[in-house]
């Protein structure tokens, strides 16, 4: 059992170690390249069969619009609640932990909940034949990153500024974050403020649970004194209680506990990573397409736009930045055409 401890703990870590490499590495050719290599290496190996199977599986589940990624966010979040209900809810009240402090993973929940519905149903704002015009007008173009004269030919209109076509949704989206397959849904102006409110809803009940549960566990290790007791171990000898002996009873007596601990932990990391990312975006005015497009200069506060090997680098000015609570007031407070204010 302790075996199975220590590679579910490698493979924690593991998890965490290679989201952090994704991010770093995705705006170099590094990560594609190890992608291809791995690619090449798995068709010499795996039956064509299989490697059709799961081609169509990945291009249904990244590539068109699916609830498959819902149905597991919602599945997971309703599995990490049971446990927390079922068992570290009732620990924790004969504990005498404060209700309030117990409650407040359901108020986050249900907050949760309701952006998360926002987010997926409230229209992130799909360019039209009609609203063409209108969208045109909101932002300048810079005529680096988007020139004034481009058209999506998918779409057949003109591409407002910061605009992008989702190839996912098949549609072309102002304010054009990205497409997220955990919403179902384009990230553009009219959703991004209620996705924002839903990332830090769930960072923060990720957090809090984990930080319920490790002081249900201290709690219990500092009750029973077992810091103090001795164990036999497998040479005959008496050895004091460690750290990591205390690690393998807590996951031998509450073993769903313990994962819990470790799934919203890592969830907690990865989510509060993200959602910092996210928050500097916004304080900057800059979308993730944006920021994807350019490689950053480190020792400046500006992108520096990808060019031609034979082209000299050219500084990216980011001229939709206003300040920090007119680049916030954009977000929570987008422009809506007059076309779509008469519609509504």
């Amino acid at each position: 059992m302790m075996d199975f401890l220590i590679l579910f703990l490698f493979y924690l870590v593991f998890m965490l170690v290679s989201v952090v490499m994704v991010c770093i590495c995705s705006k170099t050719h590094r990560l594609k390249g190890l992608v291809q290599g791995g690619a090449q290496i798995c068709s010499c190996i795996i039956p064509e069969c299989i490697q059709r199977a799961v081609r169509k599986l990945l291009h249904y589940l990244f590539h068109t619009r699916n609830h498959a990624f819902i149905i597991l966010h919602l599945v997971l979040q309703g599995t990490v609640y049971t446990e927390y209900t079922w068992e570290i809810f009732g620990y924790c009240q004969e504990l005498e932990f404060s209700l309030y402090y117990l409650l407040l993973p359901y108020l986050l929940l249900i907050i949760c909940l309701i952006f998360f519905t926002l987010t997926c149903l409230t229209n992130p704002g799909t360019i039209t034949k009609e609203n063409e015009l209108l969208f045109l007008q909101v932002y300048e173009f810079d005529e680096v990153m988007f020139p004034k004269n481009a058209r999506c030919s998918t779409c057949d209109l003109r591409k407002p500024a910061r605009s992008k076509h989702c190839s996912v949704c098949n549609w072309c989206v102002h304010r054009f974050d990205h497409h997220c397959v955990w919403v179902n849904t384009c990230i553009g102006a009219w959703n991004t403020r209620y996705f924002l409110i839903y990332l830090l809803t769930l960072t923060a009940s990720a957090a809090i649970m984990a930080i319920i549960s490790t002081m249900f566990l201290v709690c219990l290790v500092t009750m029973s004194d077992l810091y103090q007791e001795t164990y036999i171990d497998d040479l005959g000898h008496s050895q004091a209680v460690d750290t990591t002996f205390l690690i393998q009873y807590l996951f031998l007596t509450f073993p769903r506990i313990v994962f819990l601990l470790g799934f919203v932990t890592v969830l907690s990391f990865l989510l509060g990573g993200y959602l910092c990312f996210a928050l500097y975006l916004a304080a900057t005015n800059q979308t993730t397409n944006e920021w994807y497009k350019g490689d950053w200069a480190w020792c400046q506060l500006c992108p520096v736009v990808v060019r031609p090997p034979s082209a000299e680098p050219q500084i990216y000015q980011n001229i939709h930045s206003h300040g920090l609570w007119s680049n916030l007031r954009e977000i929570f407070l987008p422009a809506v055409p007059y076309y779509e204010r008469k519609k509504k």
